[in-house]
């Protein structure tokens, strides 16, 4: 359809309803259209998509919804609500399970520490505080990547040099979660400074899925050294470490 704002504003007002808000989502074009379709008296928001998205996985579902569909249907509505009891019992019990282990990220200071770190959230900092134990074990930072399996197999005979896809040897819940870590930097709104350009850039030169792997592992150097030195994480040093490596 058309999104001239004057054609935007005057379809709006032809629905006959009355507007709370208008959600425009977050852009160069919506930029323009938000000051625009503002100026003649509705209330427009910009929004981020992902945010979007996310708040309505939210969403809780309505169980008068679900109990007018199954009316009239006795065996149905026997189902539906077990369904609703056990989904209700498992909301209940995440959400202390949640509560606990901010709790126990609240009271370690070494998760408080390593959360510091872009994408280092409670459930990330906790899976790799647990898996290393002792920081010191590590002669070289670079080989925190290497013990979780965040390295990229060798194959050396003669002239013959190859690479190809990770060990993914060692603790793999601690990969996920570096990986994890490693996706919420790069393809969501968080302050990441240096370290979301530098694997932006990867990303552009050598892909998506590569650069992810090659945050996770950074990730693993950056959380060894931050544990180490005892301080929060530091945008600058971490800019300066990886001025010297590729």
């Amino acid at each position: 359809m058309a999104s001239d704002p004057g054609e935007l504003v005057a379809w709006f007002k032809a629905l006959g309803l009355s507007l709370e808000r208008v959600g425009l989502g977050a852009g160069p074009l919506f930029q323009w259209l938000f000051a625009a379709m503002r100026h003649p008296g509705l209330s427009a928001e910009l929004l981020e998509t992902r945010h979007v998205w996310d708040a309505s996985k939210a969403i809780l579902v309505k169980t008068d919804r679900i109990a007018a569909l199954v009316a009239g249907h006795a065996t149905l509505t026997v189902v539906a609500q077990a369904l609703l009891a056990v989904r209700a019992a498992l909301l209940r019990e995440l959400d202390g399970y949640e509560k606990r282990v901010r709790r126990i990220a609240r009271e370690d200071t070494r998760v408080w520490l390593l959360m510091s770190a872009p994408g280092g959230g409670a459930i990330v900092a906790l899976t790799y505080v647990s898996a290393i134990d002792d920081p010191l074990r590590f002669r070289s930072s670079k080989m925190a990547g290497a013990h979780f399996g965040l390295t990229p197999k060798k194959y050396q005979s003669g002239e013959t040099n190859v690479t190809s896809r990770i060990t993914k040897i060692g603790d793999g819940a601690v990969r996920t979660a570096l990986y994890e870590a490693a996706n919420v930097i790069l393809t969501r709104p968080i302050k990441g400074g240096a370290l979301k350009n530098w694997a932006a850039r990867l990303a552009k030169r050598a892909g998506i899925n590569r650069a992810k792997v090659a945050l996770a592992r950074k990730l693993a150097l950056i959380l060894q050294r931050t544990w180490i030195d005892g301080t929060v994480f530091d945008p600058d040093k971490a800019c300066g470490e990886m001025g010297h490596q590729t």
